[in-house]
């Protein structure tokens, strides 16, 4: 999951990741300083009688990972944090092992709390429990009380709750009552009392039932008389769990899920899968963390692991892999595993050289499939009966990897991983990667392995910007046919707002006009706790006690419940745009980096200076577009001096500038990256810059922001030396750019790929012989167009619309949801007929047809 549009690397921290990724609003058209008309005329020409490409039944799935607390605090719906004592400072700074927790005196109650981690544990994978010293001869309890997530733990009057903890005493007896009871102090349920004996532990459960509404409920466990009890796997679930499974689902969130219709669950990750915790694959001391694995999280819940996640949190694996395979079934999709190929990506670079190490986990690919396929009488196929599903799980598809960037080392060991797969079952896909992007050298590399390889299947991953979305709606034309199908597992466009799903929405035309080469796609992240967000944007937002889908859920359900069984041959004219020369003033810029500037110049095509600046007489040419950095003249040069400061950005000259050349020396005086000089800067929101150094000095690159968003145009592994001065020179013409580094041509592009705001792609739905027509307007103006489905069919009078319109800048919220679907009739139409689209809208028409006698 390393995101584009940001420059910051994973080691500069995932929270400052979520705040660099904004969401942009979707480029309007015609280009800039031009009026947009009241409608634009377009024509659409169908043919029904041809066929083209085959829709896959999986064609659109979901991609879970645990990222923004969407486990637990999220769809795991369990209602108390750090249940067993888990936590750690080792894991996370701001951790202890009562975090979540406070203890608690009752009527006078007296005693001490202690997390221990002794050999008196519950079980080696559950490594602590909470000892309570108690001294109450005279009456009184002490405890501990939890306060869940969010604000608290959310009940709903009417509804019960399943309470249960592990106990043992040494006092032959301990009475232990346990309360829920809101912010205030107020009761939501009658207490329960239960009586905890022996000093063996045992589960001890009772039931509640809420008397009224709260959020902010806390959960009391207090202890009564004296000696010592020990508490461990402290829990509390709603009884109306989706799919009423115990250990199961939070029902809003998987409600939601599944009314996607998916055609494939992709989990458990992501980075958390090839990552692992802090100490990477096997921790000195293994109890203490390991990566990803799921042997941890199978079996009673109370003997699997915690473990650290590499989003900075721990989980509980209550959500484990059993509850994976389980929900998949629930919600009618295919389950897609990923599994590590001890090479890490998401922003690091190892890979492991142990050979033992490597067999084992092949070795537990291997397990997994059996548990997930294998009869009862096998290993594992019996530990998956003994959990309640005797019956396999039919799985056909697993992943090796996820986003390495080191593609030679992963395809090594995929190679293996693949070869054991196919030995032993050959009815099982196995699924590889390109890395972390939709282009440059990792991504070639990973491409050129895996043809030569003729893998089955390739997961290509990117996250960049609307712009970008609306330029490569033929991004997959020109595949090769015979080569890999493509699994897009992770895209998005940088935001949440319509404007953002708009894009997604044009790109997703593209995918479905080329579903032979594509077989499989995800929007992703899925899920955000709105308290705990550590990337942005996510496709279904929620809080304790409450969800709701953005636009970009919208849209995706929208194509997902609409997919049809195969394209129809289908074509619209395009746009009227015409691109001009790039346009703009020049900046300077740094990230994370201190650096001097000095000797700019700007000349015309022609030889006319623009400007000049050798610092000599001060920074009185320059602006502070952002505000940010530390900006001085410093022995007759521009320096940036806070290293720690980003997007520093200082701009000059005039934004009609066209067809010039700029020319900069460069110094890295301290800190992590290089150099950020820009070009076309129209305003503190759209412009070029020429990244040397970036992503933590691991490669250089062009890129463009438009309203805020990035995309990459050219990269290259260029690395920038602190104390040396770099000759940079920038050659705008037209809309060619060329870049030279120290007299040498670095590289260079032509940006003249057109943001085409209609978008459209036809399929047949089977079942009930319509035609869906799919139509993306992502423009101000509405799009009066002419359909013309050809002399060959009859049509019915009557079609079926679903449309998704609004303000490119709107969201939903909690309190709002501006983007929604409506649905209406299209009468009077024949087989040639016109339709208007709205501006900024996506639109299914079902269309009856049948072949004309």
């Amino acid at each position: 999951m390393v995101r584009r549009g940001s420059r910051l690397g994973i080691a500069a921290g995932v929270t400052a990741l979520a705040g660099a990724l904004v969401a942009a609003p979707v480029v309007t058209l015609p280009a800039s300083g031009q009026t947009a008309p009241a409608v634009t005329d377009y024509t659409l020409d169908i043919d029904p009688t041809a066929r083209g490409p085959e829709i896959a039944d999986e064609m659109y799935g979901i991609f879970y990972e645990d990222i923004n607390r969407a486990a637990d605090g999220g769809l795991y719906a369990e209602l108390v944090q750090n249940r067993s004592f888990e936590y750690d400072r080792v894991d996370n700074p701001a951790y202890t092992p009562l975090t979540a927790w406070t203890t608690t005196a009752v009527a006078g109650g007296a005693g001490s709390a202690e997390v221990v981690g002794d050999a008196g544990r519950l079980h080696e994978r559950n490594r602590h429990y909470l000892k309570l010293s108690l001294d109450n001869p005279a009456g009184g309890a002490y405890g501990v009380t939890n306060s869940g997530y969010n604000t608290g733990i959310a009940v709903e009057g009417g509804e019960r709750y399943d309470f249960s903890v592990w106990a043992r005493t040494d006092a032959g007896s301990t009475p232990l009552t346990v309360r829920l009871a809101d912010g205030t102090g107020e009761l939501t349920a009658r207490p329960l009392r239960l009586d905890v004996r022996g000093a063996e532990w045992a589960e001890y459960t009772g039931t509640f039932t809420a008397t009224g509404d709260s959020t902010t409920a806390r959960l009391t466990v207090a202890g009564g008389g004296s000696g010592t009890l020990a508490l461990d796997m402290v829990s509390l679930f709603p009884r109306d769990t989706f799919a009423n499974r115990p250990n199961g689902m939070r029902k809003d969130l998987a409600e939601k899920i599944a009314a996607l219709d998916p055609g494939f669950l992709r989990f458990p990750g992501g980075c958390l899968v090839n990552t692992g915790s802090h100490y990477g694959y096997e921790a000195p001391n293994w109890e203490r963390a390991r990566s990803y694995q799921w042997k941890d999280t199978i079996g009673p819940v109370e003997q699997r692991a915690t473990n650290a996640n590499f989003w900075g949190y721990n989980q509980s694996y209550g959500l484990g892999y059993f509850e994976y395979f389980q929900f998949a079934e629930d919600i009618g999709a295919m389950p897609v595993p990923v599994v590590p190929a001890l090479v890490t990506g998401c922003g690091q670079n190892r890979a492991t050289d142990d050979p033992e190490l490597l067999r084992r986990h092949i070795q537990d690919t291997l397990d997994l499939i059996e548990f997930a396929n294998g009869p009862v009488t096998s290993e594992w196929g019996a530990k998956r009966a003994e959990m309640g599903h005797p019956e396999p799980f039919g799985l056909t598809h697993l992943a090796v990897g996820n986003e390495e960037n080191l593609p030679d080392a992963f395809f090594e060991r995929f190679r293996q991983f693949r070869a054991a797969i196919e030995a032993e079952y050959p009815g099982v896909t196995v699924i590889s990667n390109s890395g972390p992007d939709d282009s440059g050298s990792t991504f070639d590399r990973a491409w050129e392995l895996n043809r030569a390889a003729d893998v089955d299947m390739v997961d290509e991953h990117y996250y960049n910007s609307p712009q970008w979305f609306l330029e490569n709606n033929n991004r997959y034309d020109s595949y090769d046919r015979n080569g890999p199908r493509v699994f897009l597992g992770e895209y998005a466009s940088q935001g949440n707002r319509f404007g953002n799903a708009l894009a997604e929405a044009a790109y997703m035309t593209g995918l479905e006009r080329n579903a032979d080469v594509v077989r499989m796609a995800s929007y992703a992240p899925l899920l955000a706790n709105e308290d705990y967000v550590q990337w942005q944007p996510d496709m279904i937002w929620f809080n304790n006690h409450e969800s709701w889908g953005t636009a970009n859920y919208e849209v995706q359900k929208l194509f997902m419940n609409n997919v049809g069984d195969r394209v129809v041959p289908s074509e619209a004219s395009p746009t009227p745009v015409v691109n001009g020369p790039i346009t703009g003033a020049i900046g300077l810029s740094t990230w994370n980096t201190s650096a001097a500037y000095d000797d700019v110049t700007v000349t015309s095509a022609d030889g006319e200076v623009l400007l000049r600046d050798d610092f000599s007489g001060g920074d009185a040419q320059w602006t502070h577009a952002t505000g940010a950095g530390s900006w001085s003249v410093q022995d007759g040069a521009y320096v940036q001096s806070d290293a720690g400061a980003t997007n520093t950005m200082v701009t000059a000259g005039q934004a009609s500038w066209s067809d010039y050349d700029l020319h900069v020396k460069a110094t890295k005086r301290a800190g992590q990256e290089g150099f950020l000089v820009a070009f076309g800067v129209r305003d503190t929101r759209n412009y070029y810059w020429w990244n040397l150094g970036g992503w933590n000095n691991t490669r250089s690159a062009v890129e463009e922001a438009t309203d805020g968003a990035k995309q990459t145009l050219v990269e290259d592994g260029t690395r920038i030396e602190t104390g040396r001065e770099y000759d940079i020179r920038v050659e705008v013409r037209g809309r060619q750019v060329t870049l030279f580094l120290d007299g040498e041509r670095w590289g260079g592009f032509t940006d003249d790929k057109v943001a085409e705001p209609f978008r459209q792609v036809v399929t047949r739905d089977e079942r009930t012989g319509e035609l869906v027509v799919k139509v993306v307007n992502a423009q101000d103006a509405a799009a009066r167009t002419r359909i013309d489905l050809g002399d060959d069919v009859r049509v019915a009078p009557v079609a079926r619309l679903t449309t998704l319109q609004g303000d490119p800048e709107a969201t939903n919220t909690a309190g709002s949801r501006p983007i929604r679907p409506v649905t209406s009739r299209l009468h009077s139409i024949g087989s040639t007929f016109t339709h208007t689209f709205p501006a900024h809208s996506v639109t299914f028409l079902r269309v009856r047809t049948v072949p004309a006698r």
